[in-house]
């Protein structure tokens, strides 16, 4: 069961048997950028047609003594705040097996399963999370809700193994080996057994705020920025400042780098958008 530490946090029993897995619904180019602002080394690879898939080192859960559940919600929607893509985070520990799903400012939406493949979720989780990745209404909202019903063949790794069946439909294919339920360090090996996978160290915040600002002015990653240059975005990128700060200060204080992650992206962006719009004035 959870224990928890000094600072009454919740603490997931059997650290080492933690992983997760982080799906985003674009190309490893457009997702490289942001991910290395999350301040965890991630591998990044291909994961079916207009997918990727991070495998984080896991720091937080591993050493840092976070749960897996919520480091993972907190960088899903760090990916998901600045960007046109949804991300779905995959995350397990001894206990427990579930899912977020982000997407923009919209609230995340996720489901958990017990180590035994007991639900403990909300149905409504399941619909919401078919309509935001639009997902077949009828058919695969059928195959999404069956996860949800009493299986005693069905543990949680298996549950997870039927989510990522009904994600085929929508192009997800993870690599070899990557396969949920497996150890952080056995999910790391295989993915650098795949070709052309691409290693995310932590690259300082000028480094990668330089390389977004080539990227926007060469207008490869610039969906997410629509007013650049605009008093529009100016005003923008000063709410994502400010709104930034305080959430990188919150996580701080509580401990909790997913959202501390969330407020620097939020940061991230802001400065990028200000930048861009003193240096790159519209008449």
């Amino acid at each position: 069961m959870p224990t928890e530490d000094a600072h009454g946090r919740s603490r997931p029993s059997g650290g080492a048997a933690s992983g997760a897995l982080l799906l985003c619904r674009a190309a490893p180019a457009a997702v490289a950028p942001t991910a290395r602002l999350l301040r965890d080394p991630m591998l990044l690879a291909e994961a079916g047609e207009g997918w990727s898939v991070l495998v984080p080192e896991g720091g937080p859960w591993r050493h840092g003594g976070e749960p897996v559940d919520r480091v993972l919600t907190g960088w899903a929607t760090a990916l998901a705040v600045a960007a046109t893509w949804p991300v779905l985070a995959l995350w397990w520990d001894t206990d427990r097996t579930g899912y977020t799903l982000a997407a923009g400012f919209r609230r995340p939406v996720g489901y958990v399963w017990l180590a035994n493949g007991t639900a403990a979720g909300e149905d409504e989780a399941m619909r919401t999370f078919a309509a935001r990745l639009g997902l077949d209404p009828v058919l695969d909202v059928q195959a999404l809700e069956q996860l949800t019903r009493p299986d005693a063949s069905a543990d949680a790794r298996a549950r997870l193994r039927g989510l990522l069946a009904v994600l085929t439909r929508a192009g997800v294919a993870l690599p070899p080996g990557l396969d949920p339920g497996a150890a952080t360090d056995r999910l790391r090996e295989a993915a650098l057994r795949r070709h052309g996978v691409r290693e995310l160290d932590r690259h300082g915040l000028r480094e990668t705020l330089r390389g977004e600002l080539d990227a926007v002015e060469r207008a490869a990653l610039a969906p997410w920025l629509p007013w650049s240059a605009t008093p529009q975005a100016r005003a923008l990128g000063a709410a994502q400042l400010t709104t930034g700060l305080s959430l990188a200060l919150w996580g701080l204080r509580r401990h909790r780098g997913g959202w501390a992650a969330v407020g620097a992206l939020l940061l991230a962006h802001g400065a990028l958008g200000l930048t861009y719009g003193i240096t790159h004035p519209r008449d």
